[in-house]
């Protein structure tokens, strides 16, 4: 087994229900098969509900809340996609806080599909280059980010890594990329 994040611990940050399954479970493979610890955060304890779509999916459980979390136990975020799950967290100030304090302490972030919404509340991609699904291109722009449409960007013109991606179709370069930024 890979160990290039061996004693890591990545945050992936998801509301209750509405994730993309597969957005959440295949970046979770990458980082634990590359040898860290992901850790489910919510806003509520139990399980968590993801869709394949519109569809509900598998249920899992959620170690952790944003109520009693913070960036100091981890060296990462990952933040999964899927219409609702950001919509939801946008509007949760303590999950917004909870993104934005990675950004503060210069903790390497990585973002798919609609999960871009969330960073655009904690006002943290203003002069960031990034790509998302594409109907969030005139958020972001609007934000102050910078869109492009590719399969991954690196941004590191920041007080962090920022790393996004378009879609699921994107989860193998965005994988890849992710590990990459958790090991810096």
């Amino acid at each position: 087994m890979p160990s290039e994040l061996q004693g890591k611990t990545i945050a992936f940050l998801c509301a209750p229900e509405g994730t993309e399954q597969v957005e959440l479970t295949e970046p979770w493979k990458a980082v634990e098969h590359a040898g860290a610890t992901p850790r489910l955060v919510s806003t509520q304890s139990g399980r968590l509900q993801a869709f394949d779509h519109l569809d509900k999916a598998d249920t899992f459980p959620v170690d952790t809340t944003v109520d009693v979390s913070d960036h100091t136990e981890f060296d990462g975020l990952l933040l999964p996609g899927g219409v609702a799950n950001p919509d939801f967290l946008r509007t949760q100030p303590k999950a917004v806080a909870f993104a934005k304090s990675f950004f503060d302490a210069g903790k390497p972030v990585a973002v798919i599909c609609h999960g871009p919404w969330t960073l655009i509340e904690a006002d943290v991609v203003r002069g960031r280059t990034m790509t998302s699904w594409p109907s969030l291109q005139t958020d972001l722009r609007n934000a102050g980010a910078t869109w492009v449409d590719e399969e991954v960007e690196i941004c590191e013109a920041g007080p962090n890594v920022l790393v996004s991606s378009r879609k699921p179709g994107d989860l193998k370069a965005f994988c890849q990329a992710a590990v990459e930024a958790f090991g810096r």
